[in-house]
């Protein structure tokens, strides 16, 4: 073998590994090691985490415009974060007085076994929607006594119908129905799962007005272990037909959302134009004439817009009219 000089700086790495016990760690090596905590090992890939993200996504777009129909003022929803964590640090970041609803998930796959969530909600978050729906300014939210059971019910309501957005995001993935089985308002008395048991929480944070309240979801890791492994079998094998199931769930959402929406409905006989001085002339048992027969079709207009032709009736001892056909139908066949 050829002899081999060691250049200067070569000597004195060697002296310096010699001296401090081994050889250092270069900066680039020193970055790459990170903490692993080995009594709560990470049970999902970051895949996995960053489906159930678009998951969310998904249903913070749909509760963003729930809230913002029924509070009447606009919300903005947006994922925070996704992590996992044993459900004791979730449980000690509680505050005492909470507002958390308790939920029964159960897969319609017989395969899969039912499961729980935990979604709890700011207590300021809470004031400030009771306040709105009972038809206040949402300006007194700031308190600190316990909800009413009059407020109790009105927020089971809510619940519920948030419960029926996150149900239509996750049948974009599984087909799984949530119920709501009660409303906690002291977190320490929850004991819904054990204290070392691995969770995964989503943290969402709610906006309106000048409100700025939190909506997590906890979500017990080995009911979401099952399923989400069914959640990527589901992407690869039927995506175009998720496409077309996702379109199907934004339509109804939306329909259902215009479903309680008061529009005002006029059946008009006729229009008559009248000067201003005429008018003050009237007086009681006048006629005036109009231009259609009596017997003719008439115009229902559905919040100013025509919308059917119909005619006059009586139903039992009321007026009525009998509505014949749409009005954009009969322009197209004239």
């Amino acid at each position: 073998m050829a002899d081999k000089q060691l250049s200067q700086a070569e000597i004195d790495a060697l002296l310096n590994q010699l001296t401090s016990g081994g050889p250092a760690a270069s900066e680039d090596e020193s970055a790459k090691i990170k903490k692993y905590d080995f009594k709560s090992p990470k049970k999902f890939t970051k895949e996995q985490l960053r489906t159930l993200d678009g998951l969310y996504e998904n249903f913070s777009r749909m509760l963003s415009s729930y809230l913002s129909g029924i509070l009447r003022q606009f919300c903005e929803v947006t994922v925070l974060s996704i992590e996992e964590q044993r459900f004791f640090e979730y449980n000690n970041a509680l505050p005492d007085s909470a507002l958390i609803g308790k939920i029964d998930l159960k897969p319609v796959d017989k395969h899969y076994s039912d499961g729980m969530l935990l979604m709890d909600m700011s207590t300021a978050l809470g004031f400030f929607m009771i306040e709105r729906l009972l038809g206040g300014a949402g300006t007194n939210y700031h308190l600190t006594r316990d909800y009413t059971d009059i407020e109790l019910a009105i927020l089971d309501n809510v619940f519920t119908k948030i419960l029926s957005r996150l149900q239509d995001a996750w049948c974009s993935y599984v087909d799984v129905t949530f119920a709501l089985t009660s409303i906690e308002t002291n977190a320490r008395l929850l004991q819904a799962l054990g204290a070392e048991e691995i969770v995964v929480i989503v943290m969402l944070n709610v906006k309106i007005a000048d409100v700025n309240g939190t909506l997590n979801i906890c979500i017990p890791a080995e009911n979401l272990e099952e399923l989400i492994g069914n959640f990527n079998i589901k992407y690869s094998r039927t995506s175009k037909r998720k496409d077309i199931g996702d379109a199907a769930i934004r339509r109804r959402f939306l329909f259902n959302e215009l479903l309680d929406t008061s529009l005002e409905v006029k059946a008009v006989l006729d229009e008559s134009h009248l000067s201003l001085s005429d008018i003050l002339q009237l007086q009681v048992d006048d006629v005036i004439p109009l231009n259609k027969n009596i017997q003719g079709d008439i115009t229902v207009v559905v919040d100013e817009i025509p919308w059917y032709t119909g005619k006059m009736g009586e139903t039992k001892t009321k007026k009525a009219v009998r509505l014949n056909e749409l009005i954009s139908e009969s322009r197209e066949r004239s």
